[in-house]
């Protein structure tokens, strides 16, 4: 049995609604899959000298968000951090998991009552549009 860090890993069982993605049926998937998926491409930007092999999850929140979204439906969700920014990670059936959470390290993020994301806002950025495309490609290659 894999070991999984992510927030919410323990009933990270929402069901995929779509089978785009094969081999893709929980959130746990979807980690197993990114952690051969994610790369200092599909990191943010401002992030990406920090990126390293170690910390795959580093700057990879929003485009992961809406992708697991795409495959597990529910709603993003946003916790404020510095600089006007969010830090996205997901309801689905009934459970939150964040897939990219590792990258705080032990800091404890507050998951209660955060505004909702949408993609429509942060994919107006056309380099996020573009690292999710990525993103996206990268995993529907790896599953085949």
């Amino acid at each position: 049995m894999a070991e999984y860090r992510f927030y919410g890993w323990e009933q990270a069982d929402a069901p995929a609604v779509t089978e785009e993605y094969p081999g893709i049926r929980t959130p746990k998937d979807l980690y197993d899959a990114l952690c051969g998926v994610w790369c200092k491409d599909t990191c943010a930007p401002r992030m990406q000298k920090e990126w390293s092999e170690q910390n795959k999850t580093l700057g990879q929140c929003s485009v992961t968000a809406f992708l697991a979204q795409d495959i597990f439906g529910g709603k993003v969700y946003g916790i404020p951090r510095e600089g006007g920014n969010f830090h996205c990670y997901n309801v689905a059936g009934g459970r939150v998991f964040d897939l990219t959470s590792e990258q705080f390290g032990d800091e404890k993020l507050d998951y209660g009552k955060n505004p909702e994301q949408f993609r429509e806002v942060h994919f107006a950025k056309e380099e996020k549009r573009m690292r999710y495309e990525h993103l996206r490609q990268k995993l529907k290659s790896f599953c085949g």
